[in-house]
This record gives structure tokens, sequence and C-alpha cells, in this order.
């Protein structure tokens, strides 16, 4: 059987920025048996830290969308947030928003293999992990990686989003 396409895009993009997990092995999205919509259900799937998952939240942020990469052990302040980027408006999308620019679904949206590239912040918790496990297009779908390289394929910006 054939992967979803955004299975397929994810890969796509990882094997394009040459990802790697921990052991330095090219990253791999892995179908896991069941959806997981939520970093607790992910890091039960994978025996992980709940703080080792990337959850990706897409914003929008004075009309444009910003990706958060932030660990499953907390959430983003928005205010705080807002403020340091200095958006006057800062909320999370609504799921129309989030395909229309990510062309994922919420609960399966990927750091990587979007239509477009995103802005992308990444949480600077997630560094206190060896491995970090996020999104792979579809929500039963994950990839391993590593928090430089997270950085490194996203181009993303680290920064402190709790």
């Amino acid at each position: 059987m054939q992967p979803h396409p955004n299975v397929q895009a994810v890969q796509a993009a990882l094997d394009g920025a040459g990802a790697r997990d921990s052991a330095g092995a090219p990253s791999l999205v892995r179908l896991l048996p069941e959806a997981v919509h939520t970093a607790a259900a992910a890091a039960a799937a994978l025996g992980v830290d709940v703080g080792a998952i990337a959850n990706s939240l897409v914003f929008e942020a004075d009309g444009e969308p910003l990706l958060v990469l932030t660990s499953g052990a907390h959430r983003v302040d928005t205010a705080e947030l807002a403020a340091r980027l200095g958006v006057t408006r800062l909320r999370r999308a609504t799921p129309e928003f989030v395909r229309e620019h990510t062309g994922q679904v919420i609960g399966g949206v990927a750091p990587v293999g979007h239509p477009r590239p995103l802005r992308t912040l990444v949480d600077t918790t997630l560094q206190e992990y060896a491995e970090i496990w996020a999104a792979g297009g579809v929500p039963q779908a994950v990839f391993p990686s590593t928090y430089p390289d997270l950085l490194r394929i996203t181009a993303g910006t680290p920064a402190e989003v709790a």
C-alpha cells in the first residue's frame, strides 16, 4: 500500500535535507498502529518521555502562519510569545488555516513537507533530549530527529515559548 501523500512529502523533505536521527542514520517516517493526536499518546506509543515529543502548533500571527515546535511537556504562552515577536495578535490557527498553509491536518502536522516554508520557532526545551519525535504528516506518522537537526531542516529559530 502506498503511503499517504503527506507522509511522502514529509519523507521527501527529510531526504532532501539529509535529516538524521540521534544515531546518525537517515530520519525515516514511521507509521504507528493507531493515530496519536496528542503528545501524551505519541509518547506512550513510542515509549519516550512526553517532553521528547515536538508538537507542531500553527498560529496566526497578525494574519501570517507561524509554526511553533514545542515540547509536549508544556504549553505555549501566547501572550509572552506575541510580545517577544512584536506581533499584535497571536492565536491558534483554525483547522482551515492550518490545512491551507501546511497541507496537513491538526494532529499530524509535521515540521516539514509544507507547500511553502513557514516561519518556524523551535522550543529550546527540546534540546534536553538526545532524540525527539515529530509528526510525519498524518496523525499516525512520526519521525525521529535531534534538536540541532530540527533547527537545520526547518530553518527554525530557537525560542523560549512556554
